[in-house]
């Protein structure tokens, strides 16, 4: 019964994807849906994309092990990320007319900051879009009984086919069918788990006070900062939910919707966050990893119920892949390849986005298999060279100090000192450490070119 819903799920969605498709006649409508997206589908779709597999699998697994000083971003962090992303960059990217971040780059620091910019953004969509691609692996591995690694390979080719076919006017369109069905599906799961305890103050009492700390055991000032950046500044500047401001009808749409991406996040994001406090509570076998709440699910739901909350699961993690994916191709098409074939048409380069979107799923699919969690796989995309794009967009919109090289120096910089930090010399607070640097680098270079 399960596999079957899962699979009329999956053929309603590539149903709608090809309805799309036969709308889509450009790169274009292809990567920003045409321009014509109103507050409601940008706030829907935004959440949608940010509400994905790390969140209500990873963030789960995580607190139920460690409390809220596991993953303390969710859904805080991650709010406040897209608030910030309304208030500061919404409006002033979609009144530019921009098809991609990078084009800001193009349009305020020149071609090589164009380039260089794009090739910076696009591991990180990689990154994210591994992180997805496991969620939904985990998932349909619990529902299936089959190995996660096979789950993957199948995942992937669901998403590439999926993605390519409608692109972002088929991805927003199911986000707003997929974001009812996940919400759903959460309220359904925490209303048997609280009724499983004997009501909410049952519920409420059964969790351990010392799981609501917010700090971790031996944790320095720095780190704590650093956690909370992490997703706060790593990702406030991230193509997926730029595609969407980029393809509202208006800067003020686009500002509106994000404000309601922020709040939907916000009050839907508490419900995992109340997964992992009172699941442990729960005399209930579960998975370890990011298989803990699909296989805790299924043991504490009825067949009819769990089908429900699959569908919820596959809703929030398909919505994020294919965008993760889309970023990839928009990046690629309109800031590399594009500048490469300069004579190319709106038809070359919509096979060459659709072409990459391919590309962008099997590299990730390689990415999804090095054996990393869901949840670090996230934190990885969100401070991998973000700090030097994360600079030279807030310095290049708000100020008029800085040219090509400050943005280069700083994107460079931003890039070598969170490698630095993260991987050779393990420093703690390495992502602050590396915006930073990214920041004196684009001031210090900036000052030099304007007194010569």
């Amino acid at each position: 019964m399960l596999i079957a819903a899962l699979a009329a799920y999956v053929a309603l969605q590539i149903g709608i994807s090809w309805w799309a498709a036969r709308r889509t006649a450009s790169d274009t409508d292809y990567l920003i849906a045409g321009r014509r997206l109103g507050v409601f589908a940008v706030g829907l779709s935004v959440f949608a994309t940010w509400f994905g597999g790390e969140t209500v699998l990873g963030s789960t697994a995580t607190i139920a092990e460690e409390g809220l000083a596991g993953a303390r971003a969710e859904p805080f962090g991650y709010a406040l990320t897209l608030l910030f992303m309304a208030l500061l960059i919404a409006g002033q990217f979609r009144k530019r007319g921009y098809m991609t971040l990078a084009d800001f780059f193009r349009d305020r620091f020149g071609r090589r900051a164009e380039f260089v910019a794009a090739l910076v953004a696009i591991p990180t969509s990689l990154l994210w879009a591994a992180a997805q691609l496991l969620a939904m692996a985990s998932l349909l591995a619990v529902v299936t009984g089959l190995p996660v690694a096979l789950m993957l390979v199948a995942a992937t080719a669901l998403v590439i086919i999926y993605t390519l076919l409608g692109g972002l006017l088929g991805d927003v369109i199911t986000d707003m069918l997929q974001g009812s069905i996940l919400l759903i599906g959460l309220i359904v799961l925490l209303v048997v788990m609280v009724a499983t305890l004997g009501g909410p103050s049952a519920a409420i009492a059964s969790i351990d006070p010392e799981r609501l700390r917010l700090v971790g055991p031996g944790e320095s000032w720095i780190e704590r900062i650093d956690v909370w950046m992490i997703p706060v500044l790593g990702s406030l500047v991230a193509q997926e939910p730029i595609a969407r401001f980029l393809g509202a009808k208006s800067a003020k749409t686009a500002r509106n919707g994000g404000l309601l991406a922020a709040g939907i996040y916000l009050g839907v994001g508490l419900l995992p966050l109340a997964f992992g406090l009172i699941a442990p509570a729960l005399q209930i076998s579960h998975g370890d990893g990011d298989l803990f709440l699909p296989t805790l699910a299924r043991e504490l739901l009825p067949t009819a119920l769990f089908v429900i909350f699959a569908g919820a699961l596959f809703s929030a993690v398909l919505s994020t892949v294919d965008s993760a994916l889309l970023a990839v191709s928009a990046l690629a098409t309109e800031n590399l390849y594009r500048r490469v074939r300069t004579q190319s048409g709106e038809r070359e380069r919509l096979i060459a986005a659709r072409t990459i979107t391919a590309l962008a799923g099997l590299t990730a699919l390689t990415i999804a298999l090095s054996g990393e969690s869901i949840y670090g796989l996230v934190e990885i995309a969100s401070s991998f060279g973000s700090a030097g794009i994360l600079v030279c967009v807030l310095a290049g919109l708000y100020l008029r100090l800085g040219g090509e090289f400050a943005a280069l120096a700083a994107l460079v910089t931003g890039l070598v000192t969170v490698l630095l930090a993260d991987w050779v010399f393990v420093i703690p607070g390495g992502f602050m450490l590396s915006i930073a640097a990214a920041a004196v680098a684009y001031a210090a270079t900036a000052l030099i070119a304007r007194t010569r």
